[in-house]
């Protein structure tokens, strides 16, 4: 079943409010400000209905983190879900591209889910959370709570630590690694009705990283990362080949462009689900 297709929708749930590109990626000193969109992807086959993230739930330590990094617009997820028929038990899977508290801090909502994260992610953020305090820069956006959330999947047995590449993890759904932005991301290659589509998860935040600053092809790295400029750049690459170069079939999780290469579908309180 390796020609499987998946119906796949961008749903938008959050925006900070003026944030300096200057601090997401690397060298862009002259592009100013902008409202950030924060995303998530459902992906349905005929026998799954896949989250790639969950977002984040704005209630108590997920409150706290929204107010830290100046995120002031949000919609529950769960809403947004609920305009394309979904209802949190219906969700069979949960694949995270990592585990920053805007990607996997709604996990806890999805209780019946299997969840699917890359075994390098899950244990070098435990290794990290057990640092001593000077080296907290490096784990400023988990929220540990979100860890927890995990390890109690885990103990349920609905946890699955992915060790490293996977065609066809499901028909159709490939994971590969993209280690960078932290030691274990990973990024979602989908088949759909339209050809490959990639979701990049954080191993790119815009354009800029992949085209370059002046649109010359010269990667751009990320301004916030717990791994390597190395990984990132060998990750932004390996993205650009499964693309083959066309952006239209790159879904960037925090496109400041809202996703104009998408159908909209619905609007909700400002928010929107674009569909590939």
């Amino acid at each position: 079943m390796t020609d499987m297709l998946w119906d796949v929708h961008v749903i938008e749930y959050a925006r900070s409010k003026d944030q300096l590109v200057a601090g997401i990626i690397h060298g862009a000193h002259d592009a100013g400000v902008v409202d950030l969109p924060f995303s998530f992807v459902l992906a349905r086959s005929a026998d799954r209905i896949v989250l790639i993230d969950t977002g984040f739930l704005k209630e108590g330590s997920g409150a706290a983190f929204a107010e830290k990094f100046g995120i002031p617009f949000w919609i529950s997820p769960l809403i947004m879900l609920a305009e394309l028929g979904v209802a949190a038990d219906d969700v069979t899977d949960v694949i995270l591209s990592h585990a920053h508290f805007d990607h996997m801090g709604g996990l806890s909502a999805y209780p019946k889910a299997r969840v699917h994260l890359q075994k390098r992610e899950y244990l070098s953020w435990m290794e990290i959370l057990a640092l001593p305090p000077q080296f907290s820069a490096l784990s400023e956006i988990i929220n540990p709570d979100d860890i927890r959330v995990a390890y109690d999947a885990s103990l349920e047995h609905r946890l699955n630590l992915v060790d490293g590449d996977h065609d066809n993890y499901f028909a159709g759904l490939h994971l590969r690694l993209g280690e960078g932005h932290t030691l274990g991301q990973q990024f979602v290659i989908l088949q759909t009705g339209r050809g490959r589509v990639v979701v990049a998860g954080d191993c790119i935040y815009g354009k800029r990283n992949i085209c370059g600053h002046n649109n010359d092809g010269v990667y751009a790295p990320l301004a916030n990362a717990a791994g390597s400029t190395w990984d990132q750049l060998k990750a932004i690459d390996n993205i650009n080949k499964a693309i083959e170069g066309d952006l239209t079939r790159l879904i960037i999780l925090h496109d400041s462009d809202r996703w104009p290469h998408l159908k909209p579908v619905a609007e909700i309180e400002g928010f929107g689900i674009f569909q590939v």
